[in-house]
């Protein structure tokens, strides 16, 4: 990725400053942008305060910048909520997040990414491809992201290269939190058939692969990073799950 610019947004932290400092490795010239600055700041990758959510912002910035050669639309998110315990307007926010705001960052790179012939990498998620409860809007909005890779992927061809992550559960510096603390942390990674959440930098990794020169005929696709899924709830059960499974991890 030497001699290439890669803007990562929401990359101040998690999966995000994972994927930033993976380019950074690779040798790219690395921005992230978010609403707040990282807590630490993150050797060798610019910031630059900016709000997705206001379009007029994000044309600014995008017009702003030299050139630009890998768009990585992570930026995103939900809290936990159940539909009836909002209107459709507090939903809304969150597909506003994590697919309106991807499309408007999308738009404005767009002609930056035409020139240099660049690609786009959304970071989806399992969450779209499954039921979501207690996440329904943001399981949505990760599904209807997909399917915008799938078709920019077409409407941009051949200038722009257009793929998706497709992210399972990641250990960031809030996941034991989520979970309920490290015996629940440590529960759900032992239901992924690989044995472990993701770390930052298998995303990261992920994404350098499908922005490089080692994927220049790979466009439209979804690339699952969430190690091998989920064992299937009937086998759960049955007695058959994770730990009691003939085939399991601990026993092979």
């Amino acid at each position: 990725m030497r001699g290439r610019t890669v803007l990562v947004t929401g990359g101040t932290r998690g999966v995000g400053a994972g994927l930033a400092r993976a380019f950074a490795d690779a040798g790219a010239h690395v921005l992230t942008c978010a609403r707040r600055p990282p807590e630490q700041p993150l050797e060798g990758i610019e910031f630059a305060p900016l709000d997705l959510r206001d379009p007029a912002a994000v044309r600014a910035f995008f017009g702003a910048l030299p050139g630009l050669d890998v768009l990585v639309n992570n930026a995103g998110g939900t809290p936990y909520r159940r539909l009836l315990d909002a209107d459709a307007e507090r939903h809304a926010k969150v597909l506003e997040l994590n697919l309106t705001a991807p499309l408007t960052a999308s738009l404005a790179a767009y002609e930056h990414l035409r020139r240099s012939r660049g690609s786009i990498v959304m970071i989806g998620s399992v969450s779209g491809s499954r039921p979501s409860p207690g996440s329904a809007a943001y399981g949505a909005a990760k599904a209807g992201l997909a399917g915008l890779a799938a078709s920019m992927a077409v409407e941009w061809a051949p200038h722009v290269r257009v793929n998706t992550l497709v992210v399972g559960m990641v250990r960031t510096e809030q996941a034991a939190a989520h979970y309920g603390g490290p015996d629940g942390l440590a529960a759900v990674a032992r239901t992924v058939p690989l044995g472990r959440l993701a770390a930052p930098a298998d995303v990261g990794a992920a994404a350098v692969f499908l922005a490089s020169g080692a994927a220049s005929y790979i466009s439209g696709a979804s690339l699952q990073v969430h190690g091998g899924g989920e064992w299937p709830g009937f086998l759960g059960a049955l007695g058959r799950g994770p730990a009691g499974c003939p085939t399991s991890l601990e026993e092979s």
